[in-house]
């Protein structure tokens, strides 16, 4: 198989492109480096079956042509955490919208499978946990930016169950919940690798608000198994489906598991969120999947858990220190 991965320079792109390279296929890579860098995938530079471009899902030309020489697309491509929404809004919003709907354009055209990546953010200040993939939404006013990553995601899923409806496109939305490991940057905000990185310095661990707020983190080793499970399963087309992790941690509990792994002298500190983000945020105090959907679909569940996890993220950020 030709596939095209747009986002392929990120986090998660980097790895998945790795993984179906290793399974002899070849990998189209569209990433315009916004957040992503070429050095994720430095390690198959030699390869032949790689191609990567610089450019934006939103240049449909160049969209349309690499879309009509694949034979599958994996649509990563998007704005990376909440801090770059709160801290570029605008640009974030139209490379979600305006990029998908092109993506949508030229697959729907050439009629290519599509896997969508989407984000548990879309289930917002919901407290029916764990979150069912049919379950009602809930999300903050217009006025905190930080739900204008969700409101976005959800119109990108909206966007691709019409195409499969309304023109067949094999298409298949997954709802990735705190996707964590190697290459994963804490720029943005990204929890888990600033604190292994401030663990591993022996600075002190910065927990945002009273550090209550859970999560459930999944290993990107994990997330890519289920997204190739996913692209590769007819059953699933006109779905949407969770995939992540169950272990709920609260953020506090994260930090001091990371102390204790690293056998680190660090201490905690907390600071308030507005400080951090600045205004217009508002929190997420819990979130957790069920994953009963992929189970039944694909006969997926995450084989590493959260030791394995910082185990990872250790070893490739002592490699960058």
């Amino acid at each position: 198989m030709r596939y095209l991965v747009t986002g392929g320079c990120g986090f998660i792109g980097s790895h998945l492109v790795e993984s179906l390279l290793a399974d002899g296929h070849e990998v189209e890579v569209l990433d315009d480096m916004s957040t992503g860098s070429q050095e994720n995938l430095s390690a198959c530079n030699d390869n032949v079956r790689l191609q990567i471009i610089s450019g934006s899902v939103t240049q449909s030309p160049l969209v349309d042509a690499a879309i009509q020489r694949c034979d599958a697309v994996f649509h990563l491509a998007s704005a990376v955490g909440v801090r770059l929404i709160m801290q570029r809004p605008i640009e974030s919003i139209d490379t979600m919208v305006a990029g998908t709907q092109t993506i949508l354009k030229a697959a729907s055209h050439y009629q290519r499978p599509l896997l969508l990546t989407s984000t548990s953010e879309v289930y917002g200040k919901s407290k029916d946990v764990p979150f069912q993939e049919d379950g009602d939404r809930l999300e903050g006013p217009t006025t905190k930016i930080r739900w204008a990553y969700a409101c976005a995601k959800a119109l990108d899923e909206f966007m691709a169950l019409a195409y499969c409806q309304s023109t067949g496109l094999p298409v298949v939305v997954a709802r990735l919940f705190n996707t964590v490991g190697p290459r994963q940057t804490g720029q943005y905000g990204m929890v888990l690798p600033n604190f292994v990185r401030q663990a591993l310095l022996g600075q002190p661990l910065v927990v945002l608000g009273d550090g209550g707020q859970s999560r459930c983190f999944c290993h990107v080793a994990d997330v890519v198994r289920g997204l190739r499970h996913l692209m590769d399963c007819p059953q699933t087309h006109g779905q949407v489906i969770n995939l992540g992790s169950t272990d709920e941690i609260t953020i506090e509990q994260l930090a001091r598991q990371v102390i204790a792994r690293l056998n680190s002298p660090s201490k905690l500190v907390f600071q308030n969120y507005q400080d951090y983000y600045g205004d217009g945020f508002e929190e997420m105090q819990r979130r957790v999947p069920s994953i009963e959907k992929a189970g039944r679909l694909i006969g997926w569940t995450p084989k590493k858990d959260l030791n394995n996890i910082i185990d990872d993220v250790a070893q490739a950020t002592r490699r960058n220190l």
